[in-house]
């Protein structure tokens, strides 16, 4: 699940501020039951994996398997398009903060549901709520990548199959895991450029766009205005964006 920049490097503020959150993995587990062995692709370097059953994990990169800690199994070599296990290996499927990296998103979580008999969870982004940020005031280059990049929910679910519900992910106000709209009610992360990093889409915009964004944002919380028109979320113990969870079984 590590994020990575155009050029495929992973940005330079990933590890320090994209750290996994209890309580989405909570939610996360909760949508996975009580299967005893869960298929995680693209699993990066491990993140949201100690959420219980045994954990099988698929990723690409060389370099994410290499940065897996020492208490996790290593991950096997694989692309959600083609992975080598047998039909219903698997009790459950999961693949979070990944899918919109695939080059055939269709193929990928159909072969999900082949290798699994349980549910196939899926955490990402639905494309048609990332505006609803306020950050799409300051910075509205960086929120269109980030809805270009992600699948629609409705293509998701029918390449899935079978019976699939959708559920906004509630996102705390201290988030440890550091998206954008994890700092919903905290803008002057965001002001911290390897924050922004940390997060992918701002790799596709250029400097100027994040010079733009990094001024008119100070200028809004030295004069007010953004606490006028936003300063509520700073004490709303959660935020419910566009991080969703689509379950299938």
């Amino acid at each position: 699940m590590a994020t990575r920049t155009h050029d495929g490097t992973v940005g330079s503020g990933y590890f320090a501020h994209r750290r996994p959150d209890g309580r989405i993995a909570r939610f996360v587990a909760r949508a996975l039951g009580d299967g005893r062995s869960v298929l995680n692709v693209g699993a990066g370097a491990g993140s949201y994996e100690n959420i219980g059953g045994t954990v099988t994990a698929v990723e690409p990169s060389a370099s994410m398997r290499a940065r897996r800690p020492d208490g996790l199994a290593p991950a096997v070599d694989a692309v959600a398009e083609d992975l080598p296990f047998a039909d219903g290996a698997f009790d459950a499927a999961m693949t979070l903060f990944s899918v919109h990296q695939w080059s055939d998103v269709r193929a990928g979580l159909r072969e999900m549901r082949r290798v699994t008999s349980g549910p196939v969870v899926v955490l990402t982004c639905d494309p048609a709520l990332v505006r609803d940020f306020w950050l799409y005031a300051y910075a509205p280059a960086v929120l269109d990548a980030e809805a270009r990049r992600y699948p629609p929910v409705d293509e998701i679910a029918a390449a899935l199959g079978g019976a699939v519900s959708v559920e906004a992910v509630p996102i705390p106000l201290d988030c440890t895991d550091g998206f954008d709209e994890a700092y919903y009610g905290r803008p002057e992360m965001l002001l911290d450029p390897a924050a922004r990093q940390a997060c992918s889409a701002w790799s596709f915009v250029d400097d100027g766009a994040r010079e733009h964004f990094d001024r008119a944002l100070r200028d809004d919380l030295a004069s007010g205005a953004w606490d006028a028109r936003f300063g509520h979320l700073r004490s709303q113990p959660a935020y419910e964006g566009s991080l969703v969870v689509v379950r299938a079984l």
